[in-house]
């Protein structure tokens, strides 16, 4: 009976000494999982990266890292947009800043003259106009580039003839073509349907026109083709103007990138960065071919959906 007794308190010994152990085991996890979520939380709070590292699937702070660690590659992704979307911002009030400059102190001259010589105030109206009209064209296009660039518009995309979002483009530069007696030919299928935002493809399609229009010497001719490729519908606006040499093209999609021989003629250097920028964002690209003196082909790529 005695012995019985004994066995039977070693047992409870026994086992209060494993009890014990498993605390003090179980402690040791605790504080060291609090210590590793303490680690791993400073990390992201310090805007850093958790690191990728291997772990077993049973071991609680391995899984639990792997989902602190995607969400730190969110939080650091979503971080470097905020930060490119403030550098954006900082570019486009730049921008603003350095164009409006121009005109605002012509405005600001063509007041004084007028006050000063009352006879040609009717002259100075004029002058007044036309600066006033390229303050608000210019104020117009950095909100489309705004918008564009920030999201704020979205690209909506349906399966139209592009004959049509083309037709709206060319009625558009016709009056200017027309005071300058320049052809527009065109050649394009009346039922061949792609794919596209039918409002911000007339924009860019519209762009690229006016520049081959403006840039095209009286009398001049401009070609335009839509062809229908594998992949992409190309459509093709080729002009006989001064062309564009080859050094310079890499430049010309540049914000308010304009030529330096024509700085005395109308235009900001807005348009054919809108136009890339529209057409990139339907998965599209543009390309240009052009050698100075012997006109410049613009091609713009839409992808085929089916």
């Amino acid at each position: 009976m005695e012995i019985v007794l004994l066995m039977g308190i070693l047992l409870l010994l026994g086992l209060a000494a494993f009890l014990l152990w498993k605390i003090h085991m179980l402690k040791q996890d605790i504080y060291g999982f609090t210590k590793n979520l303490d680690m791993a939380l400073n990390i992201m709070l310090n805007g850093e990266k958790l690191e990728s590292r291997p772990y077993s699937e049973d071991d609680l702070w391995g899984m639990i890292y792997e989902r602190l660690r995607e969400l730190s590659n969110m939080y650091t992704h979503k971080n470097k947009e905020i930060s490119e979307e403030k550098e954006l911002l900082k570019e486009l009030v730049s921008d603003i800043s350095h164009q409006t400059k121009t005109p605002i102190a012509n405005v600001k001259l063509y007041l004084e003259m007028m006050g000063e010589d009352k006879e040609n105030i009717p002259e100075y109206m004029k002058k007044l106009n036309l600066q006033v009209d390229k303050l608000d064209f210019l104020l117009q296009s950095m909100v489309k580039i705004s918008r564009l660039e920030t999201g704020t518009i979205k690209i909506q995309k349906q399966k139209l003839p592009i004959a049509r979002t083309l037709a709206e483009s060319i009625a558009a530069v016709v009056p200017k073509a027309d005071k300058k007696k320049i052809q527009i030919f065109v050649e394009c299928e009346e039922n061949l349907a792609v794919e596209h935002d039918k409002k911000w493809t007339g924009e860019a399609l519209f762009n690229i026109l006016d520049n081959a229009v403006k840039y095209t010497q009286a009398e001049g001719r401009v070609y335009i083709s839509v062809c229908r490729q594998e992949i992409f519908t190309r459509i093709s606006i080729k002009d006989t103007g001064k062309g564009i040499a080859l050094e310079r093209q890499g430049a010309v999609f540049n914000r308010f990138y304009r030529e330096p021989e024509i700085h005395d003629s109308e235009g900001i250097g807005i348009g054919l960065y809108l136009a890339r920028k529209i057409i990139t964002m339907q998965n599209g690209y543009i390309e240009l071919e052009s050698q100075a003196g012997r006109g410049s082909t613009f091609k713009i790529y839409l992808p085929n959906t089916d």
